[in-house]
């Protein structure tokens, strides 16, 4: 599993990012610094974008790939790279990368916080299971395009009440989270948005 490395490597916060591509991660690290200071080491993950991620199979939703369930092996590889002394870890990510960190989150304490950004929330059957499951980090960041419940695709449209729904749920379960509405669809802008979500975590763990 490749990493890539961003910031300073003796912060005492590391953050944690499932990636397809290191493109825009310089930006993004740049963009968290500007906001939320230098103590931090963003670790980029290099993953398969349609089979690392998911929890479980389901089938094509765009495209033709349909959907693996490499989540669990890929949570155990970022879970062999936290437990340093001293240090705190927020996991985060984009998309499908949004919708590991959540899941991970239902699995593990490891992670002081989750930043899912755009995260894919109308995958098959996650709802549910977060609606029935306990979420373990101490607080999530959750953010979505103002467009990206318009899409004409009727499984992804579902988007904007999945995570009306995750964000409601949280919040009875005493999560310290916040929802973020951002201008456009999903494609717009990734690299601010998923830094202003880190950068969020980042400093509400650092009090």
């Amino acid at each position: 599993m490749q990493t890539y490395e961003f910031g300073n490597p003796d912060a005492s916060v590391v953050l944690i990012e499932p990636i397809h591509t290191v493109e825009g991660m310089a930006n993004e690290a740049g963009i968290i610094r500007e906001l939320a200071g230098d103590d931090f080491l963003l670790r980029a993950v290099a993953v398969d974008w349609f089979r690392d991620l998911s929890p479980w199979p389901a089938p094509p939703v765009f495209g033709d790939t349909p959907f693996g369930d490499g989540a669990r092996e890929t949570l155990d590889k970022i879970l062999e790279m936290t437990g340093e002394p001293g240090k705190r870890y927020i996991l985060g990510g984009y998309s499908m990368g949004g919708l590991f960190a959540l899941w991970a989150a239902y699995q593990t304490g490891a992670f002081a916080g989750v930043a899912a950004v755009s995260p894919s929330v109308w995958f098959p059957g996650f709802s549910e299971y977060a609606l029935s499951h306990t979420l373990q980090a101490g607080r999530v960041y959750l953010s979505l395009g103002d467009r990206e419940e318009k899409t004409r695709n009727p499984v992804m449209a579902t988007v904007g009440d999945r995570i009306r729904e995750l964000h409601i749920r949280l919040e009875e379960e005493g999560v310290p989270c916040c929802l973020e509405w951002n201008p456009g669809n999903h494609f717009m802008d990734p690299d601010r948005r998923t830094a202003k979500g880190f950068a969020w975590v980042l400093k509400g763990i650092k009090g």
